[in-house]
């Protein structure tokens, strides 16, 4: 309670806002709408290393460079992982639900329907919510966040000039004929869709604009003009660059990995990475153009802005080119917050999930954290208060890779092949260097496992590291499994 008095009072909101739910009718509505607007930016497959005022000279991202200016930067900011290989979609889940992965997975909604989703606590608070763009976690869901929409894309591939979309449709039910296909490239068609809503915007209600891209993912293409600023001869590979990956990690043929040859070339992957800059400089014009009209409506000064990614990418780091896998590459994310009450140009080094976005949010406006939020609120980093709010990151994929990390160093495990990695990330921040054979870290990876274990209780994972379904046949024979390990022997058999 504390915090949210401290960031209330920081943002120039009185203890109204704070004791909202106890107010008469017309003082809770005074009181709303004096509450800060919401307005979250969301780029798919964009990885924590390109945004040039925090860590790439090579891309140019005006725009989020002024949101850093103006804002909190939070440099170790990490998703935990996916259960499939459509990491966005737990992602997403995730951060709808401020769950840790293995409770939430994919938002199955006969699992999820008494679940509080984070637009939809701020609706069901006063908040106009509208979205647009890319959704990926069923119609069902779209339907108890949001109160008006445009432009919705709810998921699977679709080109960045033929995006599949929807109108808003109030019941919900988004039957496939109501379905057409988007005259403009999607990054415009969705900044469009969030621009009109700027403008028309005259309710006293404060709004929640959920704006969220399908940029930079494959197919990865961008107007000429931004793609005539990235020639492909003139990109830098990465110093992780691998023509292949060192070993199995259970996960080398899937569709992303399958978007360039085997083994890699410079060549090839300068042309992705030069188109992945692309789109990404062109995503950062298209958020430009909203900033702009949020500038406009007389609304900024009021209005947090959040902007973020879903997950990383490879793009030829490590010999790979997807998101599945748990390298920094992969699981790190951009994530700033800007606007009133946020102090500007500050950078937070400390641990951090993409999903405590949504108990943040709560704090920062007065709302309460429902009881099934998992996550952690950042206020406390924000304000100046704490140094961290985590000890350590933990992240899965499928049943073949999983996690641990903390400020310095980096444990990973392939329990299929009986392979573990090690990196001191300070001395080694682009993961080059596997130390797990040296007898030295011997007590630190005996330390690390055993916090990665009790990470694994806590986010509801119930693999066995040391003995998983396919290395023990016999053992699993004898006795049920449970829905992960099924799950894992099948994928062992593959």
């Amino acid at each position: 309670m504390s915090n949210r008095r401290d960031f209330l009072r920081a943002m120039g909101l009185g203890a109204a806002a704070v004791t909202l739910p106890g107010l008469a009718r017309g003082a809770k509505e005074s009181a709303r709408s004096k509450r800060p607007n919401i307005l979250f930016l969301f780029t798919d497959d964009q990885r924590f290393s390109t945004i040039n005022a925090l860590n790439n000279p090579a891309i140019r991202t005006p725009n989020l460079d002024r949101l850093v200016r103006n804002g909190v930067a939070f440099t170790h900011a990490f998703i935990q992982g996916s259960t499939i290989g459509a990491v966005c979609v737990c992602s997403r889940a995730m951060l709808l639900a401020g769950q840790h992965l293995y409770h939430c997975t994919t938002l199955v909604p006969e699992k999820s329907q008494d679940l509080p989703l984070w637009p939809e606590v701020f609706r069901k608070a006063g908040y106009m919510t509208f979205g647009t763009g890319k959704w990926h976690n069923g119609p069902w869901s779209y339907a108890r966040c949001f109160t008006g929409g445009d432009k919705i894309f709810f998921g699977g591939m679709g080109n960045h000039l033929q995006m599949p979309v929807y109108d808003f449709d109030p019941t919900g039910q988004y039957p496939k004929d109501r379905q057409y296909t988007g005259d403009k490239f999607s990054s415009e068609m969705f900044s469009n869709a969030a621009i009109k809503f700027l403008k028309d915007h005259k309710d006293d209600r404060p709004f929640f604009l959920y704006v969220t891209y399908t940029a930079p993912h494959d197919p990865r293409m961008a107007p000429k003009e931004y793609a005539d600023m990235y020639p492909p001869d003139k990109i830098e590979l990465p110093k992780n660059f691998l023509p292949e990956h060192p070993f199995d990690n259970g996960e080398l043929k899937v569709r992303d990995e399958l978007l360039a040859k085997f083994p890699r070339t410079p060549e090839e992957i300068r042309e992705h990475i030069a188109a992945y800059y692309a789109m990404i400089t062109h995503v950062d014009a298209q958020i430009g153009r909203v900033l702009e009209t949020l500038e406009a409506s007389g609304q900024a000064e009021n209005t947090i802005i959040i902007f973020s990614g879903d997950n990383g990418l490879a793009v030829g780091q490590h010999g790979l080119m997807g998101k599945q896998n748990l390298y920094d590459h992969s699981v790190r994310v951009p994530l700033i917050f800007c606007g009133k009450g946020i102090e500007k140009g500050k950078k937070i080094d400390s641990l951090v999930y993409l999903h405590d976005v949504f108990p943040t949010t709560c704090e920062m406006v007065g709302l309460e954290i429902p009881k099934t939020v998992e996550s952690k609120s950042l206020t406390p980093l924000l304000l100046g208060k704490q140094e961290k709010v985590y000890d350590s990151v933990f992240a899965g994929y499928r049943e073949v890779q999983r996690m641990i990390r903390n400020e310095r160093y980096k444990l990973v495990r392939y329990p299929y092949v009986k392979k573990a990695q090690l990196f001191d990330l300070q001395n080694d921040p682009w993961e080059m260097n596997d130390l797990s054979g040296d007898p030295k870290y011997a007590k630190l990876i005996e330390e690390l496992n055993t916090d990665l274990k009790q990470w694994q209780k806590r986010a509801g994972d119930d693999l066995d590291l040391d003995n998983p379904p396919s290395l023990a046949k016999e053992e699993s024979e004898k006795k049920p499994k449970s829905a992960g390990q099924g799950r894992a022997a099948k994928n062992a058999k593959k």
